[in-house]
């Protein structure tokens, strides 16, 4: 069977403001972190990292600063969705071209697409790169859930590789994995959901919690791909306050504010995001107590 493109834990990383533009040298800690963790990837210019306002230039050049530190250690996954198939195309083009290892391509937003036009937007895609592709159905921010009969055609192509699923719903994770090839893999993309789904066949999660304790969740991911559900089903509920604060408010406000309050000032996100509010910078203190 063909190996998983990653096991165990994929940090979706933050990416670090300084008076408004990309903080390098705070870049260079957060990858360091990931990589002293022993976490498998990360992924850049996401939805954590705040793709949606950093301009196509600055995430080429991102992710060609994060393949020369950490590209010996750790996979370089680039986040190039679009909901323009030919601006998703460029952005992946350029994202292969800038070294990464994988792209993490959402599904269209706003004009959601039919399944035809799904399959067709993913397969023009995966004809313009060579790298393996992860799709990524997120349905709270896109507006729709990408329907299995979509994965089970996209399955067939070869640099498709597998979906992140930021769902809560463990009976879809279960028909992805009966019903499409062993080849194409499930991750979680939602921190809660790390061990229900990995204890039903998914090879992992891309998380944001890992951002914070990359330590722990790795240790909780390889639990669980030791079978040890035990230790790992107790170390999912011991990070459950945390996994909460990080929803209190849109992704990321949460976990940049839980980042600085930590000592690793990331800045805050770019406009339209906004502070953490008051109530909930009081429910990060008590948390930190």
């Amino acid at each position: 069977m063909e190996k998983p493109l990653f096991t165990g834990v994929c940090t979706a990383l933050v990416t670090p403001f300084l008076n408004g533009r990309i903080n390098y040298p705070m870049v260079n800690i957060l990858l360091q972190r990931q990589i002293d963790a022993g976490i498998s990837a990360v992924v850049i210019a996401g939805t954590t990292g705040e793709s949606a306002t950093l301009t196509d230039d600055e995430i080429a050049e991102l992710i060609r600063y994060c393949k020369a530190f950490a590209g010996s250690k750790m996979l370089i996954i680039a986040g190039s969705g679009s909901n323009s198939t030919a601006h998703a195309i460029e952005k992946s083009v350029a994202a292969e071209n800038a070294g990464a290892d994988a792209l993490l391509i959402v599904s269209p937003y706003y004009n959601k697409a039919t399944p035809d036009g799904l399959v067709s937007h993913y397969a023009a895609i995966a004809k313009a790169v060579t790298c393996p592709i992860i799709l990524y159905n997120v349905p709270s921010r896109t507006g729709q859930d990408i329907p299995l009969t979509v994965y089970q055609r996209l399955a067939a192509i070869p640099n498709i590789v597998g979906v992140k699923e930021a769902i809560n719903d463990p009976a879809k994770i279960m028909k992805i994995k009966a019903y499409c090839p062993a080849r194409f893999q499930v991750w979680a993309g939602n921190d809660e959901m790390t061990v229900p789904f990995m204890s039903i066949g998914a090879a992992g999660v891309i998380s944001v919690i890992s951002n914070l304790f990359p330590e722990e969740t790795a240790y909780m991911a390889d639990a669980a791909l030791d079978g040890d559900f035990d230790t790992a089903s107790a170390l999912q509920i011991k990070l459950l306050p945390w996994t909460e604060f990080l929803s209190c408010e849109v992704n990321p406000i949460p976990v940049k504010a839980a980042m600085t309050a930590l000592g690793l000032d990331c800045g805050t996100g770019r406009s339209p995001l906004t502070e953490l509010n008051a109530a909930h910078q009081r429910q990060l203190k008590l948390l930190i107590q």
